[in-house]
């Protein structure tokens, strides 16, 4: 099954070269083709979503369907990115997936809080980090609907 659909694309917040990597290859194990953008820190995250910096020439109707946000992040963490994105009407309902190694209770708990849609521990297993990013296409891309604003 290819998850193809060059509208819908993928912001991936992550620091890490070898998770960007890893994330890359594990999404076309699974044929999910969707244009994947990196944002390798929050504030880079923050400037594409709000069309600043570097990104300032970008269309803001143009969202992604799907952020996945790492959480330790440098220059703005990952709940401070979720905060803000949150607080913003152009924002407030594009579906976010924290996607993180924490282990800590308190990170899951205050991403909920703060309005993630979903809270996935990174397999540390190729495998299964795989099959997650399987069910993460399946998913956010083909199946859940977002509303028309956050489109």
């Amino acid at each position: 099954m290819t998850f193809d659909n060059t509208k819908k694309r993928i912001l991936l917040v992550e620091d890490n070269p070898d998770d960007q990597e890893l994330t890359k290859r594990a999404l076309k194990k699974n044929n999910v083709t969707n244009e994947l953008i990196i944002a390798n820190d929050g504030q880079e995250a923050l400037d594409y979503l709000f069309c600043e910096g570097r990104y300032s020439e970008r269309d803001v109707q143009d969202m992604p369907q799907v952020v996945l946000l790492d959480l330790k992040l440098p220059k703005v963490d990952g709940l401070e990115v979720l905060k803000r994105i949150r607080q913003d009407s152009r924002t407030k309902l594009l579906p976010i997936v924290v996607l993180t190694s924490s282990k800590e209770e308190k990170d899951m708990v205050e991403s909920y809080k703060l309005g993630a849609n979903s809270y996935i521990r990174k397999p540390v297993n190729f495998d299964q980090f795989i099959e997650a990013v399987k069910q993460l296409g399946l998913y956010w891309l083909v199946l859940n609907e977002a509303p028309a604003s956050s489109k």
